[in-house]
């Protein structure tokens, strides 16, 4: 910025200010939510696997000391990083001990061996003052040395502690260590040191047995003494504890055993057991482990108190949990997650094996690095620890995996809080011309597996500045749909714009181009649609890709699944393209969940064309998104669906009964041409319109609540759905797809079906005009005239911008319906302003040679415009004009001056800049 008296700056707020752009707004605008950073909170570990060493077997069990972290299992040795099985293999029978930052062993070598059976290692606990690492599993010596269940090992020589040698009947599953040195155990064992001990038993540190005695029915799996050292918090498969029922989780007496809060039948059912439990004194609170079977069953994550015992919250996903952590406010969890409908969430789907909770409620965090189910039984991850060295945080996990993150890695991985390495996928970009002045950029939010808030930067025509720039999060099974309305467009001319998804630290790449020529005016149809208030429009616009981007003001996107015929022609719409099915295996399905409350009112519309003889669905809400087996919907209604002799039918359920009213249409429509399908449901009951006319009706008021997902193209079908058709996916092309929270009128619907074939009328024209004359004035150098590259607004101390616009008069019959300011920040450091500037007019005189803040002209003490939230530099704002009050001076030039009260100077390009810099006013006229 030329010009002396430049003042220096607190940019502090900037962010927040840019907050106050609207969402959608003008062109070359830029709106941001709180930046993107990796990683986003609660999540402390990134999702990137570190180089870490394998075993050859099942890693059941992980604790840590002192940055060293151990490995007990089922295996026989260990390899490096990369190595395949059965290569650079080291021995190391069912032990192994790492450090914690590099992945390495230590050289701390111990065998635990059985002279007959498989020996394993099951459990290992670190005393209190880390000197003590115990073992305990199947096996009767380590290094030879005759031991039986549980071993005691120094951490600092790594050698086996002499005398320390009770005698466990059978496995030891579970350990934990008191302040006092006492050791619990819990397992399949029931003797200890030959004494009846009901599958739990402690004895002290120098292995002599104690009174602690829960005497459960059925074994231990798990254990953890409280924070405070009263309590022995226990886990398994047991009903009764000291033979009072508690099924699979009770809170003991840390002296005698005896059961001191007991959970009864319906607490956890019958069939799951509780696999880990883990405490956390910052959070006051206690987290335990599911597993069951079956959809009835507990498979989750329970939240409890304390200092009561009492539920917090519960998870009730599905996939077996197995082992938890709390880490800085975070549960994380090992599983094999594969459905969490029961909680709103995801339906049943490929499995996932690590996740991440707030100590505080069950929603899932952004954190999904994934391992597969592996070998075994086979559930993935078996055991997770933490461990901290050299300033840095480590996650580890064990289990019977065989990948991490689709790369080979067996039984072994660790996450850190090491800088994200990262990068989020490009984004699936859709854009549209819905009327004049006027291109919508959508996208399907991407994904990033550490990161759910991220950063998006819009760019238009190549530019190397994004035009617009806005926050969004998303979870792998929550991607919403992000807009941008870029409203500095002419029609006629042809605009491309590409995305980038950025998580603070990684930028990932550009999304590929996508095109669109600005529309002179809206689509009938389309507008009438909207109006009607649809709250998912899906128009198949899309020249390809996975994203259908809804036009409705809902952002309810949906993912194109198979790769359907994009852009068929002819469409059912004038200005529209349509999809094409194959009826085998394409459809689209929402990428929002929706909840229906029978009996509230809905509409759905749709245009199809087909000649089909094997009928097929075309439109229905269903409970599942995907085609595998045990992926399709269980629950369906609200269906619209061709029968094999072309009929159309519309049918619900009537709540979780096998009823289901249908109506069904006299005529078939299976005839090649494109028909408009409309069907209502609401006080009145349902009907079914074809082509703008009723064909059917029935009373049914009610449906099925239940949470869901639209779908089009097709579904499974029960076989109790009336005249099922052969085929459960359609064939032949959609277009047109609205849903509506409202049944139709038979008005409103014979209104959508004449204006199909409406094409858009004259509509409104856009006129973008430039300044013939801009300047500022500084109140610093008072007689000083800035004529150059930029232009400047502030109050203390002042500058003052001056811009001359020749207005072109209105097109015949037409008035000024909108005008805008549109600007560009400059690239000097300070060009943002998180304050607020005025558009007023200037009713003095002056030119752009001459006027200096001696010699400034006089204003109009009235506001045309506020520029608000123009806080980044290299970035185009917009602000909005009184077209009212600017309309009496079209067919004339016109001058407008930049003001502020503030502090904080505003500085932009000015008319000698590169032109597409340059300050504009977009003039948009209408009829009258």
């Amino acid at each position: 910025m030329s010009g002396p008296g430049r003042p220096g700056r607190d940019r502090a707020g900037v962010f927040t200010a840019v907050l106050a752009l609207a969402a959608g707004a003008l062109g070359a605008a830029s709106a941001t939510a709180p930046p993107a950073a990796a990683l986003t909170p609660p999540v402390g570990f990134t999702a990137d696997a570190l180089s870490t060493y394998q075993t050859n077997g099942i890693v059941w069990t992980l604790a840590e000391a002192n940055g060293v972290v151990y490995a007990g299992g089922t295996f026989t040795g260990i390899r490096p990083a990369g190595s395949p099985a059965g290569s650079n293999t080291a021995s190391a029978v069912n032990f192994a001990a790492f450090d914690a930052a590099t992945g390495a062993p230590t050289g701390c070598s111990l065998s635990f061996t059985r002279s007959s059976g498989t020996a394993t290692v099951r459990a290992l606990a670190v005393s209190p003052d880390k000197s003590t690492l115990y073992v305990g599993g199947y096996f009767n010596a380590v290094n030879g040395t005759a031991v039986n269940g549980l071993a005691a090992v120094d951490t600092a020589t790594c050698r086996p502690r002499t005398g320390f040698a009770p005698q466990f009947g059978a496995t030891v599953r579970a350990l934990d260590v008191a302040r006092d040195g006492t050791v619990y155990a819990g397992g399949d064992f029931r003797t200890v040191n030959g004494t009846a001990r009901g599958f739990f038993g402690a004895v002290t540190a120098a292995g002599a047995l104690t009174g602690w005695n829960p005497n459960a029915d059925e074994p231990g799996r798990t254990l953890r003494v409280t924070p405070d050292g009263d309590s022995v918090l226990i886990g398994g498969d047991f009903f009764t504890v000291g033979g009072v029922a508690s099924h699979a989780l009770a809170v003991t007496s840390a002296t005698t055993g005896s059961l001191t809060r007991a959970y009864g039948a319906s607490f956890i059912p019958a069939s799951a057991v509780i696999k880990d439990i883990v405490t956390d004194s910052a959070s006051g609170g206690w987290y335990a482990a599911g597993e069951g079977a079956g959809g009835a069953s507990f498979d989750g994550r329970l939240a409890m108190g304390l200092a009561d015992f009492d539920q917090r919250w519960r998870d009730t996903c599905q996939g077996a949990t197995q082992a938890l952590r709390v880490h800085r406010g975070v549960l994380y969890a090992g599983s094999h997650v594969h459905d969490c409908s029961s909680m709103g969430g995801f339906p049943n789907q490929a499995r996932k094996h690590l996740t991440a909770q707030s100590v505080d409620d069950p929603d899932l965090l952004g954190w999904l690095p994934d391992t597969n189910d592996g070998i075994g039984e086979p559930v993935g991850p078996r055991a997770l620890t933490v461990s901290s060295r050299g300033g840095r945080d480590f996650l580890w996990v064990g289990g019977e995996f065989t990948t991490v993150n689709g790369v080979g890695q067996q039984s072994l991985t660790r996450f850190a809080n090491t800088p994200d390495t990262g990068a989020p996928a490009a984004p699936a970009v859709s854009v549209s011309a819905p009327r004049a002045g006027e291109v919508e950029v959508s996208w399907r939010s991407s994904l990033d597996l550490d990161d759910s808030l991220l950063t998006y930067r819009v760019y238009r025509d190549g530019g190397s500045a994004p035009v617009y720039t806005t926050a969004g999060s998303s979870l792998f099974f929550s991607r919403p749909q992000l807009t941008f309305t870029d409203r500095n467009v002419v029609a006629g001319r042809t605009y491309s714009y590409r995305i980038s998804a950025s998580d603070g630290t990684n930028t990932g790449g550009l999304s590929a181009a996508a095109s669109v020529t600005a529309a002179s005016s809206a689509s009938p149809y389309q507008e009438k649609v909207l109006a009607d208030g649809a709250e998912l429009y899906w128009r198949y616009d899309e020249a390809g890709g996975a994203f259908a981007a809804d036009a409705s003001a809902s952002g309810d996107g949906g993912v194109y699944v198979n790769a359907p015929g994009y852009r068929a022609t002819p469409s059912a719409v004038a200005g529209s393209a349509a999809l094409s099915l194959n009826g085998t295996d394409e459809y689209v399905y929402s990428d929002r969940l929706h909840h229906y409350t029978s009996p509230a009112p809905y509409s759905v519309e749709t245009w199809f064309r087909t000649t089909t003889t094997r009928g097929g669905r075309i439109v229905g809400h269903g409970n599942n998104i995907g085609t595998a087996r045990g992926h399709t919907s269980s629950i369906s209604d609200k269906l619209l669906y061709l029968t094999d002799t072309g009929r159309l039918a519309f049918g619900v359920q009537t709540g979780s009964s096998p009823s289901r009213p249908t109506i069904t249409s006299p005529a078939s429509y299976n005839d090649g041409a494109w028909h408009h399908a409309v069907a209502t449901q609401g006080p009145s009951g349902m009907v079914l319109y074809v082509d703008g006319a009723p064909v059917g009706t029935n009373a049914a008021t009610g449906n099925r609540s239940y949470n869901g997902f639209w779908r089009v193209g097709g579904d499974a079908m029960n076989n109790a759905w009336p005249n099922r058709p052969t085929s459960d996916y359609f064939a032949g092309q959609v277009d047109e797809t609205a849903v509506y929270p409202t049944a139709l009128t038979a008005a409103q619907v014979a209104a959508h079906h004449a204006l199909a074939g409406t094409p858009p009328g004259p509509g409104d024209s856009t006129v973008t005009v430039t300044p013939d004359e801009d300047a500022y004035v500084n109140a610093v150098s008072a007689n000083t005239n800035y004529n150059d590259g930029q232009l400047a607004s502030r109050g203390s101390t002042a500058y003052l911008s001056y811009l001359r616009f020749t207005l072109p008069s209105a097109p015949a019959g037409q008035v000024l319906k909108s005008a805008r300011l549109a600007f560009r920040t400059s690239s000097d450091s300070t060009a943002g302003s998180a304050e607020s500037h005025s558009v007023v007019p200037v009713t003095g005189t002056w030119t752009e040679s001459a006027v200096t803040y001696n010699t400034r002209p006089t204003l109009s003490t009235s506001v045309l415009g506020t520029i608000t939230g123009a806080s980044a530099v290299s970035t185009g704002y917009s602000a909005d004009l009184d077209a009212t009050a600017l309309g009496g001076a079209l067919g004339s030039a016109s001058s407008l001056a930049l003001t502020s009260s503030g502090t904080d100077s505003l500085r932009i390009w000015s008319s000698e800049a590169t032109a597409a810099y340059r300050p504009q006013l977009v003039l948009t006229f209408g009829d009258e």
